[in-house]
């Protein structure tokens, strides 16, 4: 039993490792190389994961110890500047995603309620791609990433009442009393810690001088405050993640700030790598290959109409066009809490089985493709208003690097296989010869040589 687990433990890593340094070499994110090993482990590929609950547990806890390092090394006046701007942003967002769901349920018949829940899972972006992808291209220290991440705490914030609306519609009760008390107090809360830390140099933390120049203490107190922060607030109807984050933003004002950032970041990059694996082994692709017209027809049309309404909503709040443009585009997938929503929609019978199902693909798929979206749009930037004057041309510049990539890979095989079959050659001895051939085989080719010689003569 050991062994097996192990094994299964030893071939996620070594894939993981190795695909990821295979997109790396094509000049992609690794992240899409650890989604794709879910594929290829998964049920679409080997099946080797049949049971995902250690998965999806490890995975859950990556996404938790991201927040909780972010808080850390986020700035807190200048994401004070940004939270109004958070609110609206993620506010508008909401409404506008419901009401898209709300237009496409007239055309695919589909219930109010299941539209409202649709729209929430659409609504969501991903924290830990998001943050990935901004951190890849050198922009979540920047006035960019703040926007960012003060978009996505808002949505994170707002997973509580989307749960809760959703039990509401499922009981026809409508959202009870308690849900705008949690809400509230959340709000509440993260205003709180922010004009209490702002306004002080740095806070003390309990076991600060403890783990002093001890890296192993160092370790496990930064996962006992972030899993423990994280437990307290789902105890209290919030979302885990949230309490995760508000423990980083503590930390991270406080005199223990250096040494247990150092001991997370390792920890929280292994985690997160499960994370990506485990979106890969969501995947079924004989599923969505029966269902294909529909899966990538909603696919295409959530992320343009999301990364569209992403960049509008910024704009309109006054944001300059290129942050309001990468932005727009870093958030525009599907986030990892629409899985929730999407199983609280199919347990409430808000959301039959097989949307269900479809829903999820859609999820897996936005999140694997979101560094390419993120790639392809950048580029997309610069290229615009260039001398170009044909499509070849154009989409030569625009996939530039990914040919030059699968050329130079192309030319190494060559080359390795050419090196390999004359190394072949110079090991078989001078006096071997194919079957049939030896001296016999030189004293016939001499014979014809001499024959042709009399015959010139």
């Amino acid at each position: 039993m050991h062994t097996d687990s192990l094994f299964e433990i030893a071939l996620l890593a070594v894939c993981a490792l190795v695909l990821g340094l295979v997109l790396q070499r094509l000049r992609q994110p690794a992240i899409v190389g650890y989604i794709f090993a879910g594929v290829v482990l998964g049920p679409s590929g080997f099946g080797l994961f049949p049971d995902r609950g250690p998965i999806e547990t490890l995975a859950e806890l990556g996404v938790l110890l991201l927040l909780f390092v972010i808080g850390m090394e986020l700035s807190l006046r200048a994401f004070r500047r940004v939270l109004r701007l958070a609110v609206l942003g993620a506010g508008a967002q909401i409404v506008l995603s419901i009401g898209a769901m709300l237009f496409l349920a007239q055309f695919f018949d589909r219930s109010v309620e299941t539209a409202i829940v649709m729209g929430f899972v659409v609504a969501l972006s991903s924290t830990a791609v998001a943050i990935k992808l901004l951190e890849d291209i050198g922009e979540l220290r920047t006035a960019v990433g703040r926007t960012a991440i003060g978009v996505l705490i808002a949505q994170d914030l707002a997973i509580v009442p989307m749960l809760l609306i959703v039990d509401g519609l499922a009981g026809g009760t409508g959202i009870p009393l308690i849900g705008y008390v949690k809400l509230f107090a959340a709000v509440a809360l993260l205003a709180g810690m922010i004009v209490l830390l702002t306004g002080r140099s740095r806070v003390g933390v309990p076991f600060a001088h403890a783990i002093h120049g001890n890296v192993e203490l160092a370790a496990i107190t930064a996962l006992a405050y972030c899993f423990g922060a994280a437990l307290i607030s789902a105890l209290l109807g919030l979302s885990p993640a949230y309490g995760a984050f508000l423990a980083g933003l503590w930390i991270g004002n406080s005199t223990a700030r250096a040494p247990l950032l150092a001991a997370a970041r390792p920890i929280q990059s292994v985690l997160l790598m499960v994370f990506f694996v485990s979106i890969g082994l969501l995947l079924d692709m004989g599923f969505i290959w029966d269902n294909l017209a529909e899966v990538m027809s909603i696919l295409l049309v959530v992320t343009v109409l999301k990364t569209i309404m992403n960049v509008a909503v910024l704009r309109i709040l006054r944001e300059p066009w290129p942050r309001a443009w990468i932005v727009g585009v870093s958030i525009g997938q599907i986030g990892e809490f629409s899985f929730v929503l999407v199983a609280a929609g199919v347990a409430a019978g808000l959301v039959l089985d097989t949307a269900g199902r479809i829903a999820v693909s859609v999820i897996a798929l936005s999140l694997m493709l979101s560094p390419l979206w993120l790639l392809f749009s950048r580029r997309l930037e610069r290229l615009v208003g260039t001398n170009v004057v044909s499509l070849r041309e154009y989409l030569g510049n625009l996939f530039a690097p990914e040919t030059k990539a699968v050329a130079n890979m192309s030319l190494y095989t060559r080359r390795f296989t050419l090196h390999m079959s004359k190394s072949a050659k110079n090991m078989m001895p001078h006096d071997e010869t194919p079957e049939g051939g030896g001296d016999d085989a030189r004293m016939e080719g001499d014979g014809e040589g001499t024959a042709d010689g009399d015959d010139q003569k």
